[in-house]
């Protein structure tokens, strides 16, 4: 059996005391150089590794960042964490990954657990802000970064994209095209920001362009390649004369494509398709997907430099920041042609 190595033992592996060991591996005290470089020896030929947890009680720092997202497996989230990790690790924070499913509980569980485990600091994100979750932050002093979300009346930062004005720009491109019945598909509206706002941005721009909103080309449901194929192919049971569609994510976008091709229309020469996010996929299937582009990592790696500013002291130059979107153009848009119905 392996004998662990202690503090202990470097202390007279390099015939100082313990609590000079102490003052090397913290930096906390000053050092003569040639003391130094006897620890750091010892440490090196024992293989003697700190208990980071023990040393973080005793810095107030672990140096560990909490991620927590609502699910690692959507293409959209594992991009977001890919920038918060690799900013995270250039200023030398590792970090502690908590996939909740969408559930609450489960948010809550981690967000308990992060505090336990004494991390430095969080970048939440969820698919809806409750109560509890806003009672949570104000009861509990963590350093902490939103993406996507915002707490009023919190001086909690965040990053995010204007998602209204987003989906407005990609129905009216849609209507610039010549389109009129334009069905909406996307996630539960309950989720404020990534369902509402682009639902209304949706609304709004039926509504400048004089088209009547009709409810029966709505279908929100849980986010998903098999819901987004379900929710088109319940539209193409009843309106068959719809000529395009925008997907409030490209999850969905996806699946209302497969839906759209195994029904034997064309796309784009029967029915347009526009989704939002462009994550990786996008631009793979085919036909390329027409999308709304966030720029998903920079979202992540942003949440992260302002967590990490926090958690040096540092001023914030805002507390919001909204990057810029793009309207991306590919295989999945075309002018309208009339179909009968």
């Amino acid at each position: 059996m392996k004998i662990k190595v202690t503090i202990k033992d470097v202390a007279k592996r390099s015939g100082v005391s313990i609590s000079t060991v102490s003052r090397v591996l913290n930096n906390s005290k000053p050092v003569s150089p040639e003391i130094r470089q006897r620890v750091l020896e010892a440490i090196r030929e024992t293989g003697y590794r700190p208990n980071l947890l023990a040393r973080g009680l005793v810095l107030r720092k672990t140096n560990i960042i909490g991620i927590i997202v609502p699910d690692i497996s959507n293409a959209y989230y594992s991009e977001l964490v890919k920038g918060t990790e690799e900013i995270s690790n250039m200023y030398n924070y590792s970090i502690l990954l908590c996939n909740t499913y969408g559930e609450l509980k489960k948010e809550m569980e981690y967000l308990n657990l992060l505090t336990e485990k004494q991390v430095d600091g969080i970048i939440f994100m969820t698919t809806n802000l409750t109560e509890e979750h806003v009672r949570w932050f104000k009861e509990n002093d963590v350093k902490s970064v939103f993406v996507n979300r915002h707490i009023e009346g919190m001086d909690i930062p965040y990053v995010s994209i204007d998602n209204y004005n987003a989906a407005y720009d990609a129905t009216n491109y849609l209507i610039e095209l010549g389109h009129e019945k334009i069905a909406y598909i996307g996630g539960p509206l309950s989720d404020e920001i990534l369902g509402m706002k682009r639902f209304e941005g949706y609304k709004q721009a039926l509504y400048d362009a004089g088209i009547d909103f009709r409810q029966e080309l709505v279908r929100v449901s849980k986010i998903g390649i098999k819901s987004g194929y379900e929710a088109m192919g319940d539209i193409l049971d009843v309106h068959k004369d719809i000529t395009a569609v925008f997907a409030a994510n490209d999850i969905m976008a996806i699946g209302a494509v497969n839906c759209i091709l195994d029904r034997g229309y064309k796309i784009p020469q029967d029915i347009s398709v526009v989704g939002f996010d462009d994550i990786p996929f996008a631009s793979i299937i085919r036909p390329a997907l027409t999308t709304i582009r966030q720029p998903i990592y920079d979202i992540g790696a942003v949440a992260a430099r302002m967590l990490i500013k926090k958690l040096n002291g540092e001023k914030l130059d805002e507390i919001s920041v909204n990057l810029p979107y793009q309207l991306i153009e590919r295989d999945t848009s075309a002018k309208a042609k009339k179909r009968r119905k």
